[in-house]
């Protein structure tokens, strides 16, 4: 017969009954009070419906550990080896910087500054809810050379005056001389 000092039994009768003790554990201390009375591992097992072969487990956990003994040891496996401290570096380095050479991160770009792999860069923006692909602004060229290649449109386009104000359409049998294009001064004083 197992032995429960007083304090033992009234823990084990507060995790067997209330609700927010996880259910394996709420099933182990059911176990060690209905093996306190006597039972077998038999008749336990067809009480409380589970093997005799887990009521023995528990039973055993109990007697070498006491209270300890009936929750989980740490499972087997390799531990965590990212940090939180490289989390947080991660996401701020998505939210306040960009690439060279580019508008938005990529996961192997970010994988590659970081030092963590590609696929844990996905896991910790999707954790987060960070897209940098999707922006919910518009961005700007970063190109050097963007306003000299929107004034050079391209051969037989119209010339912009921007002295003259905006014209009416012109209906003709040739398209290209219906086409007009009305753009602000090219500034021509910048080195």
């Amino acid at each position: 017969m197992l032995e429960l000092s007083e304090q033992e039994r009234e823990q084990l009768t507060r995790w067997a009954r209330r609700a927010e003790t996880s259910q394996a554990l709420a099933l182990r201390s059911k176990i060690i009070l209905a093996c306190a009375t006597g039972s077998t591992n038999a008749s336990v097992s067809a009480q409380l419906g589970c093997t005799a072969t887990t009521v023995g487990k528990w039973r055993a956990r109990f007697v070498a550990d006491r209270l300890d003994g009936l929750f989980d040891e740490p499972r087997s496996g390799r531990p965590a080896t990212v940090t939180d401290q490289q989390v947080e570096d991660l996401v701020v380095a998505t939210l306040e910087s960009v690439p060279d050479n580019a508008t938005h991160w990529t996961r192997s770009k970010m994988a590659r500054r970081s030092g963590l792999s590609a696929s844990t860069v996905g896991r910790i923006w999707r954790a987060f809810g960070l897209q940098p692909h999707r922006t919910e602004t518009f961005k700007l060229s970063t190109d050097p050379l963007f306003v000299e290649k929107a004034y050079d449109i391209g051969p037989g386009t119209p010339t912009p005056n921007p002295s003259s104000g905006p014209k009416p359409p012109k209906t003709s049998s040739n398209p290209s001389e219906d086409f007009s294009l009305e753009l602000p001064a090219r500034d021509t004083s910048r080195g």
